[in-house]
C-alpha cells in the first residue's frame, strides 16, 4: 500500500514570492521607462548628431590623409585607391560629402597647390608613408570603438563597422613591412 502524500507538498513558487516579484517587476520597469524616455528624447539624438558628425569629419580628414601619401607617392595609387575609396564610403555613411579638394577632378589647379602643401607633411619613403597611414586608421578605429559605447543602436552598429574596416586597413596598410 502506497503511503498517501504529506498534507502540504511544495510543487512550484509560493504565492507571496510571486506577488512580491511581479510588483517589484513592475516597479522596475515603470522606473526605467521614465527615466529613458526622457534621455533618449532630450539627450540622445543630439548626442548621436554630434557623434555622427565627429566620425564624418573624422572621416574626410582621414580621406585627406590618403590624398596626401598617394599625391607624394604616386607608385602607390594601385595598393590606395581600393582602401581610399572605402574611405569616402565611410565619409559619405556618416552624411559627410566623402570628398576633398583634391579628390576632385574639375579643380586640378587647387588640386595641384593642395597635393604640393600637404606632400611636405608625408615621408619621403613610401614604407614610412603607408606606416603613417596604418597608425591613422589604427588610432580612428580605436576612437570609434570607444565612442560606439555612447551612441544609440544603429549608429553605434554602423562605428562598429566601420571601426572593424579600419582594423583592417592597418592591417593591409603594414602587411608587407612584417
Amino acid at each position: 500500500m502506497p503511503f498517501p502524500p504529506p498534507p502540504r507538498t511544495l510543487t512550484g513558487p509560493r504565492r507571496r514570492s510571486l506577488l512580491a516579484s511581479a510588483a517589484g517587476a513592475a516597479l522596475l520597469v515603470g522606473c526605467s521607462t521614465d527615466g529613458d524616455d526622457t534621455e533618449n528624447t532630450a539627450g540622445s539624438p543630439s548626442a548621436a548628431e554630434r557623434a555622427r558628425a565627429r566620425a564624418a569629419t573624422d572621416s574626410e580628414t582621414l580621406l585627406r590623409h590618403y590624398d596626401a601619401v598617394l599625391a607624394a607617392h604616386p607608385t602607390l595609387a594601385e595598393r590606395l585607391n581600393p582602401l581610399r575609396a572605402e574611405v569616402v564610403r565611410h565619409a559619405t555613411a556618416f552624411g559627410g560629402s566623402g570628398s576633398t579638394p583634391s579628390s576632385t577632378a574639375t579643380a586640378a589647379p587647387s588640386a595641384t597647390a593642395t597635393a604640393s602643401a600637404s606632400a611636405s607633411a608625408v615621408p619621403a619613403t613610401a614604407s614610412e608613408a603607408l606606416a603613417g597611414l596604418a597608425a591613422a586608421e589604427r588610432s580612428l578605429a580605436d576612437q570609434r570603438a570607444k565612442a560606439l559605447l555612447d551612441v544609440p543602436g544603429e549608429l553605434a552598429r554602423l562605428l562598429a563597422s566601420v571601426a572593424a574596416a579600419g582594423a583592417g586597413h592597418a592591417y593591409l596598410l603594414t602587411e608587407d613591412a612584417k
